[in-house]
C-alpha cells in the first residue's frame, strides 16, 4: 500500500499560494474571480489562498470595483506597509543606506562618507546607518523584516566577503556581525549584483531578460543577469570584469594584476588625473568634478572624453563575450552621462563588428545612485517572503 504523499500536498499548496501572492502583487487590485481566471486556480482554492494571505496581513481587501451585473466584486492589494526593509549601499568613500516598503518604494534615505577605511571604523558607519534607518522605521505588522548590503567586493555562496580589494577587506563575515546586531535576517550581496538586481526590478533594466549592470565608482564590477536570473558562477564570485586586462604591461592593481579595467575607466581614475592637472584646491571631491564639468571646464571636459574611450574599450570586451541585450552603465559615474555617452559610441562602432553592435543597447542607470541600496533591500524581501512562503526565489 502506497503512503500518501503529504509532502507534494504540502508543496502544492505553496505554490498555489506563491501564484496567487504574485498575481495579487502584479495585477492589484484585482478581485478573486480574476485571478481564478488569469491563472487557471479553481475558485476554491483561490479563495483559501486568500483567507490565508489576509490573516497574515500580506494583503488586504479594499472597495468594490465595476461590476457587469450582479453583486461588485470585492478587490485585493498587497499590503506593501506590512513590513520594511534595509539596504545599504557600502561604498568605499560612502555609506548610502534606504528604508523601503514591501515593494521597494523608497521611505527614508541616510548617506555618510567614509573618511577612515579601517575595518572597526568603517563596521560602526555602517551600524550607524542602519540604526537610523531602524528608528525612522514607521510601525507595521512585520517590522523591518531585513537587511540587505551591497558590498564592493567578491562575496562567496555563503554571503561571506572573500576580497574586497578597495578596503583592504579579507574574509569579512559581515552577515555575521550585523545579524548578531540586530538580531533581523541579513544578506550581504556585491554591489554590482545588487544594482544589476535593483535596475531590473525598479530601474533601466524592466522587462530586459539579458543585461550586464557596470557599476563604475572608485572600482568596476558588474551584475550579470541571464534568462531573468543573476548568473553569479560556480563559486558565486562572478562578475569581476573591472580586473579584465586592457593594458598588458599596465599599472599595478590591488588585485595583483596589471592593465585592469577599472584602473582606467574608474571614478577614482578621473578624480586622481583632475587633481594632478588642476589646482588642488579647485577639485577636491567627486561632486566638485560634476560642478567642473557642468561649467565646461575644458580640462575635466578632455579627461571625461579619455575616461569614455576607455570605458568603451571594457564594453567591447562584455559585448562580445555576452551579447547581451542592454548594458546598464551604473553607479555615480553615470553622472557623467552627458560626456562619456560619445566617446563610448566612438570605441563600440570603432571596435565591435556590426552584428554585435547594433543587437547591444548602451543605457545609463535610472535609479542612479540608489540602485545597489534598492537592489540590496529587495534581496531582504525577497528573503522575507520565501519565508512566509509566497515567493520560491531563496528557497
Amino acid at each position: 500500500m502506497e503512503r500518501p504523499l503529504t509532502g507534494d500536498q504540502s508543496l502544492v499548496k505553496q505554490i498555489n499560494k506563491s501564484i496567487v501572492f504574485t498575481t495579487i502583487v502584479g495585477k492589484g487590485p484585482i478581485s478573486r474571480a480574476q485571478i481564478s481566471k488569469n491563472t487557471g486556480l479553481n475558485k476554491a482554492t483561490v479563495s483559501t489562498m486568500v483567507a490565508e494571505l489576509i490573516d497574515e496581513q500580506m494583503i488586504y481587501e479594499i472597495g468594490s470595483s465595476q461590476s457587469s451585473g450582479g453583486r461588485k466584486p470585492v478587490m485585493l492589494y498587497f499590503n506593501s506597509h506590512a513590513g520594511y526593509a534595509v539596504g545599504v549601499d557600502l561604498g568605499v568613500n560612502y555609506i548610502l543606506g534606504v528604508l523601503t516598503d514591501l515593494s521597494g518604494n523608497k521611505m527614508e534615505e541616510v548617506h555618510i562618507p567614509i573618511e577612515k577605511r579601517e575595518f572597526n571604523e568603517v563596521v560602526e558607519s555602517l551600524k550607524s546607518v542602519i540604526q537610523t534607518l531602524l528608528i525612522k522605521a514607521p510601525e507595521s505588522v512585520y517590522g523591518v523584516v531585513g537587511i540587505g548590503i551591497g558590498v564592493p567586493g567578491i562575496v562567496d555562496k555563503e554571503k561571506k566577503i572573500l576580497f574586497a580589494p578597495n578596503l583592504n577587506w579579507n574574509n569579512i563575515n559581515l552577515k555575521e556581525i550585523i545579524e548578531k546586531e540586530y538580531n533581523i535576517p541579513t544578506i550581504i550581496e556585491n554591489e554590482a549584483n545588487s544594482g544589476a538586481h535593483g535596475e531590473q526590478l525598479y530601474g533601466a533594466g524592466k522587462h530586459i531578460s539579458n543585461l550586464i549592470y557596470v557599476s563604475i565608482g572608485i572600482g568596476i564590477g558588474t551584475g550579470i543577469i541571464i534568462d531573468n536570473k543573476l548568473y553569479t558562477g560556480v563559486s558565486g564570485i562572478s562578475g569581476e570584469m573591472g580586473h579584465i586586462t586592457i593594458e598588458a604591461n599596465g599599472r599595478k592593481c590591488s588585485c595583483g594584476n596589471r592593465g585592469c579595467w577599472e584602473l582606467y575607466a574608474s571614478e577614482q581614475v578621473i578624480l586622481n588625473d583632475a587633481k594632478n592637472s588642476i589646482h588642488e584646491n579647485s577639485v577636491l571631491d567627486f561632486n566638485g568634478l560634476v560642478n567642473e564639468a557642468f561649467k565646461g571646464n575644458p580640462l575635466i571636459l578632455q579627461l571625461l572624453n579619455t575616461l569614455g574611450e576607455n570605458i568603451g574599450i571594457g564594453l567591447t570586451n562584455i559585448i562580445n563575450t555576452f551579447n547581451p541585450e542592454v548594458i546598464i552603465i551604473g553607479n555615480r559615474i553615470s553622472q557623467f552621462k552627458n560626456w562619456i555617452s560619445n566617446p563610448i559610441e566612438h570605441i563600440l562602432s570603432e571596435r565591435l563588428l556590426p552584428y554585435h553592435k547594433d543587437k547591444t543597447e548602451i543605457r545609463f542607470s535610472e535609479l542612479g545612485k540608489h540602485s545597489c541600496a534598492l537592489g540590496a533591500a529587495s534581496f531582504a524581501i525577497s528573503g522575507f517572503l520565501a519565508e512566509k512562503k509566497v515567493s520560491e526565489q531563496y528557497k
